[in-house]
C-alpha cells in the first residue's frame, strides 16, 4: 500500500518539476494513440461473434452448408395515399423494372419473382445481397438508389425499400445524430457545473479538456484492442459515456484537493510542493477508483457475449487512460496554474504596498462543508438510527418494482419510426404479415441420410401447416453436399407476441423431437427471428448471477485492500446492491409502463432491454467505488490524524460532500444526455445511470453511509488496528515552513 501511495507522489513530483515536458509528452501520447489506431484500423465483430445459445448453434450448422442468413432487401410497391386501389398492371411493370435494375448490381446475389399481397394492395420484390448478413448495410446504397430511380419513374405509385441492411443503415445514422446531440447537451452542461465549482474559466476547462483528450486516446487504443476483442459497434458510445464522466471526476477530485492544500499552506509552500501533497491523498484515491471501475468492467467478459466484451474493453481503456492523465499531465497543469496564481498574488501585494495600502488577504477557496451539508449531517448525527431506517425503507420501496422486471431483446420492431426504413417495414408487414418473423429448423447429418432428413422435415411442415400461429407456408433448403438441411417456417406475428413465443417452444419441445429428432445421428437446432429474440435474454439471465457474484467479490476485496476493513467492505457491498436495486426499480417503474412516454419521448415495449441490468450493475458498482474510496479516504485520513471516529465521519463526509456533489452533477449531466436518444436501450441505460448516480451521491453517501458509520463507531475499522495505533502515536501538529 505504501507503494500505491508513493507512486502518485513520485509521478506528481516529476510532472510538476518538468511541466512543459509532461504536457508535450501527454499530447504526443494522445496523438500517437489516435494515429496508430486509425492506421491499424478497428476490427468489427462478425456475424459469427454474435451467435448465442441454440439459435447461434443452429446458425453455425447452417453456415457449414452455405445456408446462413444473408442480407435481404424488400422493395414494396403500393398505391399512393388517396389515389384509390393499386393498379396491378403498373405495379407489375414497376416490379419488373426494379428486378432488372437490381440484377445488374454487383452487390446483388439474386432477385426473387414479384409477390402479390393476398388482398391485392401491394407487390413486393425480394433482393438477396452478396456477403455476410452484417455487411449488408455497408453496400445497400446502390440498391436504394435504384429503388429511388424506379420511384421517380412511377409518380403514381409508392415505391420504397426496407430490410435489415437499410434499417441498420438508418439506425447507424440515427445513433450518430443522437451522439452529436448528447455532445451539445453534455459538454456545455459539464462546463457550467465546473464554472460553478471553481468560479474560473481556466480551472473549469482543465477537467473538460483532459477528459476529451483521454477519450481521443482511448478511441485509438480501443481500435487496437478490437483485434483481440472485436468491436460490436458500441465501443465508441461507451468511451464517450464513461470517459466524460470519469475523466472529469478524477480531475475534479485532484483539483479540489490541490486547492485545499494551497489554501492551508497560504503561500508558505511552493506550487510543486502543494501538488505533491494533493497527490499523496487524491492521487491514491484516483488510482483506487480507476482500478475499481476497470476491474468491475472486466466482469462483463464473463457474459460470454461480444457486445459486453466490447463494452468492457471500451470502459477499461478509457478509465485507465483517464487515471493516467490525472497522474501525469494534471500535476504539470496545476503547477503552472499555481505559479501563475502566485505571481498574480505577489504583483497585487506589491502594487498595494507601493500605493501605501495594506495588502488584502488572499482569497481562499472554501474547504469545509456547506450549510446544507452541515444541516443534513447534523440531523443524521443526532438520530442516526432513525435516519438509517427511513432512508433504507425509502430505497427498498424504490427497488420494489424490480420484482416485476421483464427482460427482452430490443430487436428491430423497437427501433424509432423516425427511421424511414422502419416506416416501410410497418407497411410491408401490414401487407405481408407472414414476413413478421420466422423459424428455421436446421439439421446436420451424414449425406447418405439426406433423403431421411428431408422426409422428416416435410413431415414437420405438414404437422404445423394448420397451426394458427404459423402462416402455413414453408421452404426447404439443402446444402450442395446434402449434409445440412433447413426448413423455414413463416410466422405472421412479431417476435415478442405470445403466439410467436409459444410456437417456438412447441417446435423445439414437440415437433422437432417427434420428426427429425428421431433420425439417427442427426444434430438439430432451431434459429430464426423468434429464437434469436428469445435466446439472447435467456443467455443474459443465466450469466447475471455469475457476474453479480463476481462484482460483489471484487467490491469486497478492493475495499478490504484499500482500507484494511472487513466491515467497510461489507458495508460497500450492501450499499452498492441497494443503490443498484433502487435505480433498477425506478427504471422498471418508468419504462415498463406508459405513463412517462410523453415526458421522455419513447414508446414503451412493456419490458427492459436485456443488456441494461448487467450494464447498470457493472458500471454503477465501479462508479460507486469512486465515491466510496474518496469519501472513506477522507474519513480514514481524519481518523489516522487522531480525530475520534464520530467527528472523523462528520468532518470527512462533510469536507468531501462538495466535490462528490459536483462530480455527481457532472455524471448526471452526461448520463441524462443519453436519455434523450431515440434508441430505446441507450435511453434506458442513460436514464438508469443518471438515477443511480443521483441516489448514490445524495442518498447513499449523504444519509445512509454516515448514519451507518456513526452507529458502527470504532467497529468500522475492524479488524485493522491501524487507526488505534495512529492515535497513540499522532504527534502534535506542526506549523508549515516556507518551501521553495
Amino acid at each position: 500500500m505504501n507503494g500505491m501511495k508513493n507512486l502518485p507522489v513520485r509521478m506528481a513530483r516529476w510532472s510538476a518539476g518538468h511541466p512543459w515536458r509532461a504536457i508535450v509528452s501527454w499530447l504526443l501520447f494522445v496523438v500517437l494513440c489516435l494515429g496508430v489506431g486509425i492506421t491499424v484500423g478497428g476490427n468489427p465483430a462478425t456475424t459469427e461473434d454474435f451467435r448465442i445459445g441454440e439459435a447461434g448453434r443452429a446458425e453455425a450448422l447452417a453456415a457449414e452448408g452455405g445456408l446462413q442468413q444473408r442480407p435481404v432487401e424488400r422493395v414494396l410497391i403500393t398505391a399512393r395515399p388517396g389515389s384509390g386501389r393499386l393498379d396491378l398492371t403498373a405495379a407489375d411493370a414497376a416490379a419488373k423494372d426494379v428486378a432488372d435494375r437490381m440484377r445488374g448490381l454487383d452487390e446483388v446475389r439474386s432477385v426473387a419473382d414479384p409477390v402479390h399481397a393476398a388482398n391485392g394492395t401491394a407487390v413486393r420484390v425480394d433482393v438477396t445481397m452478396n456477403g455476410p448478413e452484417l455487411e449488408g448495410k455497408k453496400h445497400v446504397a446502390p440498391l436504394l438508389a435504384q429503388t429511388a430511380a424506379v420511384r421517380k419513374a412511377n409518380p403514381d405509385l409508392r415505391v420504397e425499400e426496407t430490410g435489415s441492411p437499410s434499417i441498420s443503415k438508418g439506425v447507424d445514422k440515427l445513433r450518430g445524430d443522437d451522439l452529436s446531440r448528447t455532445e451539445v447537451i453534455a459538454l456545455p452542461g459539464t462546463l457550467i457545473t465546473l464554472l460553478l465549482v471553481f468560479s474560473s474559466i481556466v480551472m473549469a476547462l482543465v477537467p473538460l479538456l483532459l477528459a476529451l483528450s483521454s477519450i481521443a486516446a482511448a478511441i485509438g487504443l480501443s481500435m487496437l484492442a478490437s483485434h483481440v476483442f472485436p468491436d460490436a459497434g458500441v465501443g465508441t458510445n461507451v468511451i464517450l459515456l464513461i470517459g466524460l464522466a470519469v475523466g472529469v471526476d478524477y480531475t475534479l477530485f485532484y483539483l479540489k484537493r490541490e486547492r485545499e492544500e494551497r489554501a492551508r499552506a497560504d503561500g508558505r509552500l511552493s506550487p510543486q510542493a502543494v501538488v505533491e501533497l494533493a497527490a499523496a491523498t487524491s492521487g491514491r484515491a484516483v488510482i483506487l477508483s480507476g482500478l475499481a471501475v476497470a476491474v468491475s468492467s472486466a466482469t462483463l467478459f464473463l457474459a460470454d457475449d461480444v457486445i459486453f466484451s466490447s463494452i468492457a474493453t471500451g470502459a477499461i481503456v478509457v478509465t485507465l487512460v483517464a487515471v493516467l492523465s490525472s497522474l501525469t499531465v494534471l500535476p504539470a497543469l496545476l503547477a503552472k496554474l499555481g505559479e501563475r496564481a502566485e505571481r498574480r498574488a505577489v504583483r497585487r501585494e506589491a502594487r498595494a504596498v507601493k500605493r501605501g495600502r495594506t495588502p488584502r488577504p488572499r482569497k481562499q477557496p472554501k474547504t469545509g462543508a456547506g450549510r446544507l451539508t452541515t444541516a443534513v449531517l447534523s440531523l443524521v448525527g443526532k438520530r442516526p438510527a432513525a435516519a438509517l431506517t427511513v432512508t433504507v425503507i425509502a430505497m427498498l420501496a424504490l427497488a420494489a418494482p424490480v420484482l416485476g422486471l421483464k427482460l427482452t431483446d430490443m430487436g428491430r420492431e423497437t427501433h424509432s419510426r423516425s427511421i424511414a426504413a422502419m416506416q416501410v417495414y410497418d407497411r410491408l408487414n401490414a401487407s405481408f404479415p407472414e414476413l413478421k418473423s420466422m423459424h428455421q429448423v436446421v439439421v446436420r447429418a451424414d449425406a447418405d441420410r439426406s433423403s431421411e432428413v428431408t422426409a422428416a422435415l416435410r413431415e414437420l411442415a405438414a404437422d404445423v401447416k394448420d397451426d394458427a400461429r404459423l402462416s402455413g407456408t414453408s421452404q426447404l433448403f439443402t446444402s450442395p453436399d446434402k449434409r445440412v438441411s433447413m426448413l423455414q417456417l413463416q410466422v405472421p406475428y412479431y417476435v415478442s407476441t405470445d403466439q410467436a413465443q409459444s410456437s417456438l417452444k412447441d417446435i423445439r419441445r414437440t415437433y422437432v423431437p417427434e420428426t427429425v429428432g428421431k433420425v439417427a445421428g442427426a444434430e438439430t437446432a432451431v434459429t430464426g427471428d423468434v429464437a434469436r429474440y428469445t435466446d439472447y435474454p435467456t443467455h443474459q439471465q443465466q450469466k447475471l448471477p455469475l457476474i453479480i457474484g463476481a462484482l460483489l467479490l471484487v467490491t469486497f476485496v478492493m475495499t478490504v485492500w484499500a482500507f484494511r476493513s472487513l466491515v467497510l467492505a461489507l458495508v460497500g457491498v450492501l450499499l452498492n446492491l441497494l443503490s443498484a436495486a433502487a435505480s433498477l426499480g425506478v427504471l422498471v417503474l418508468v419504462f415498463q409502463d406508459t405513463w412517462a412516454e410523453g415526458l421522455l419521448d419513447f414508446d414503451s415495449t412493456g419490458s427492459i432491454g436485456s443488456r441494461v441490468p448487467l450494464f447498470l450493475f457493472v458500471i454503477l458498482f465501479g462508479l460507486s467505488m469512486d465515491y466510496q474510496v474518496f469519501v472513506i479516504s477522507r474519513v480514514r485520513e481524519a481518523a489516522l490524524n487522531g480525530v475520534p471516529t464520530r467527528k472523523a465521519v462528520i468532518d470527512g463526509i462533510g469536507s468531501s460532500a462538495g466535490v462528490v456533489t459536483s462530480a455527481a452533477v457532472v455524471m448526471v449531466t452526461v448520463f441524462a444526455s443519453f436519455a434523450a436518444l431515440h434508441l430505446i436501450e441507450m435511453k434506458q441505460i442513460g436514464f438508469s445511470l443518471a438515477v443511480a448516480v443521483l441516489l448514490d451521491a445524495f442518498v447513499i453517501r449523504m444519509l445512509i453511509l454516515p448514519a451507518l458509520m456513526l452507529l458502527l463507531g470504532e467497529a468500522n475499522w475492524w479488524p485493522s488496528h491501524g487507526i488505534r495505533k495512529a492515535r497513540d502515536t499522532t504527534p502534535a501538529p506542526r506549523t508549515l515552513e516556507k518551501v521553495s
